[in-house]
């Protein structure tokens, strides 16, 4: 884990990684230019808070306008979009579908964020159950299905009004799961398909391009890529990594109206940010710690010296400023909310520190994916020792243990995934023989092997004629302890079995479909059959959130219900899902929630404004008592 600045267990100081601070030291001006945004506004709007669970100071706690739980390519590219990199039809290009082509070129001028998303989407069609991820895919890809290679019909540019403030939490550094799957293996999309808007993906692997036909990558380059992404296109300031949310609440209408009526109050509001950094900076300084908070506040109070100084700004213009501005802040907050959230977590530092935080936030965005947890079987013995749930488990094995080779005993993979082959072909590359179980007929139409063209595939459809050919035969096994003659001598398939239990004897018993019991002594077992999102920090596990919510959340089975244009949870007003979650498991449609989301944010605050502004106008103009009542404002967005 990356370093950072560690802190006392009594210190309620506010704590970010050293790297973070100076990057919102740069940001702060260039954003305070464009936003009409004063140093108190970014406090507000873009640092997170790190808190003491246990006690939490009023005075230290901020909100921000929308956090993403999750640093992976979902998070990423909905930050790219939030950060003001804007798309719209690049006139110099000609879409290949000429109706959909003819609704971009009616509103040209506007970008696709504030164009009618189901409009566009009517007709198309796609890989993915959400239309706004076809969308975005087709724009991105055209006629990708088909075969074709055709540039993006869209021109991305940076405008600085359509930033929305935002924090990304993630539990390494981004790149989410990438950075833990086993670096040999091939993805299955192209690496073109993994790539995210702005920044080519060949670029950045110039050299690595293995054929024509076979364009994949490996997960070490396409971790390397997102990383080096973020960097490219200044999306750091928004990244908090290393960091665990252990709860997301909505607040109760008391507690929301007492923030409420704290936002209203200018002075409250500005000696809340002055009394924060002064409580928070005075116990980071007595516990000796030099932490992002004791730089930022310092540079905080030096700016605000010398641009009194400078400008000969009397306390009394400056005060007045420092009002409005923060009033302007608080116009994007109830510009953008839909109630407030309140998210808890601990960021890990160096040496096993652990510092708790807590934050306030407008909209939270789920983007997890869907690797946190593997799914069971269920059986008796399924948590021995030489069980395991990861294909990364059976590489270390081969790596490091020289008991497991071509004398050992096979290698049991349960399961008929994708990740189940990576396995088999893992341990057939070590010489290790395997005995491969599934429930599935080898001919079932449902396999993914079935989806997958054998030129760009060949790997796969490998092991999926060793699984149609290599059949064990159905007679059953007589003597346990010795292997079966039966057996190939590399591979052996058992279509339509169960397991029934491991045995501490690291014994096997499985079940064919004639209700046959079978036993094999093994060497190690690896039961990839799925995985499933992890949402204990949400109310009943994010359960309720479902399609059906009498049943877990599963990105196949059960993903979570969502307005399929904007991506908002049906359930949960203010909460968004994207991603696996939503049942896009291919990089090249999860950026579709991305495109969702920010439209929907985007027009949520453009509406709150034109609002604020009618309001103003009816109070007196833009100027003197009537703006001043209205404590509106969103102008920095204007």
């Amino acid at each position: 884990m990356p370093a950072g600045a560690a802190r006392g267990a009594d210190d309620a100081g506010w704590r970010l990684t050293p790297d973070a601070s100076q990057l919102f030291r740069d940001a702060t001006l260039e954003e305070s230019e464009d936003f009409s945004f004063g140093v108190p506004a970014l406090i507000l709007a873009a640092i997170m808070p790190l808190l003491e669970e246990s006690s939490v100071p009023r005075d230290c706690t901020r909100t921000v306008p929308v956090v993403i739980i999750g640093n992976g390519p979902s998070g990423i590219c909905l930050s790219y979009l939030l950060s003001g990199y804007t798309p719209y039809l690049d006139p110099m290009a000609v879409h290949p579908n000429p109706i959909l082509f003819r609704k971009l070129q009616e509103a040209k001028q506007l970008p696709i964020t504030e164009q009618d998303l189901e409009f566009l989407c009517e007709g198309l069609e796609g890989r993915s159950g959400n239309p706004v991820a076809v969308l975005f895919d087709t724009l991105l890809h055209p006629n990708a299905d088909l075969g074709f290679e055709f540039p993006s019909v869209l021109q991305w540019r940076l405008e600085k009004k359509h930033h929305i403030p935002h924090l990304v939490l993630g539990k390494a550094t981004p790149g989410g799961a990438w950075h833990a799957m086993e670096g040999s293996m091939l993805t299955i999309s192209l690496g073109i398909w993994m790539e995210l808007p702005g920044v080519n993906y060949r670029d950045l692997t110039s050299g690595k391009r293995r054929s024509v036909s076979n364009d994949r990558a490996t997960p070490d380059e396409i971790s390397s890529y997102y990383k080096n992404y973020v960097k490219l296109m200044g999306l750091q300031k928004n990244f908090v990594d290393n960091t665990y949310v252990t709860s997301v609440q909505k607040l109760h209408r008391s507690h929301e109206k007492s923030l409420g009526n704290e936002k209203n109050t200018v002075n409250g509001q500005l000696n809340g940010v002055k009394n924060g950094f002064d409580y928070c900076n005075k116990n980071s300084t007595e516990n000796g710690q030099n932490g992002l908070v004791n730089g930022f506040s310092n540079e905080l109070q030096n700016g605000m010296e010398n641009s009194s100084r400078s400008g000969d700004i009397g306390e009394e213009d400056e005060d007045k400023r420092g009002k409005e501005r923060v009033r302007e802040s608080i116009g994007v907050s109830q510009g953008l909310s839909q109630g407030l959230w309140e998210v808890r977590g601990y960021q890990q530092l160096q040496g096993d520190t652990h510092v708790p935080f807590s934050l306030f936030a407008e909209n939270v965005v789920l983007a997890t994916g869907a690797s946190d947890s593997p799914d069971r079987l269920g059986v008796e013995g399924e948590d021995l020792p030489y069980v395991f749930h990861s294909v990364r488990d059976l590489g270390v094995a081969v790596s490091c243990h020289s008991k497991l080779g071509s004398s050992s005993d096979p290698v049991l993979v349960v399961g008929a995934g994708l990740s189940a082959a990576d396995a088999v072909l893992c341990a057939l590359n070590h010489r290790v023989s395997v005995l491969h179980a599934f429930r599935k007929r080898a001919d079932d139409p449902g396999l993914i092997f079935k989806q997958l063209p054998k030129t760009l595939y060949p790997e796969y459809h490998r092991v999926y004629h060793m699984m149609c050919s290599k059949v064990y035969p159905a007679s059953p096994v007589a003597n346990p302890t010795a292997p079966s003659p039966s057996l190939f001598p590399d591979y052996t398939s058992f279509p339509e079995h169960c397991v029934l239990s491991f045995q501490p004897d690291m014994h096997c018993v499985m079940r064919g479909s004639s209700g046959v019991l079978r036993v094999f002594k093994v060497s190690m077992v690896l039961v990839l059959i799925g995985t499933y999102p992890n949402l204990f920090f949400l109310k009943e596990q994010g359960q309720y959130l479902g399609l059906d919510p009498s049943r877990p959340i599963s990105c196949r089975q059960n993903p979570i219900d969502i307005n399929p244009y904007t991506f908002e949870c049906n359930a949960e007003p203010g909460l968004f899902a994207m991603g696996p979650l939503v049942g896009d498991n291919f990089v090249r449609f999860l950026k579709g929630g991305a495109l969702g989301i920010a439209s929907c944010l985007r027009k949520r605050l453009k509406q709150r404004i034109e609002k604020n502004r009618k309001l103003i106008t009816e109070e007196g103009g833009c100027g003197g008592r009537g703006r001043e009542e209205s404590g509106g404002g969103g102008g920095g967005f204007v």
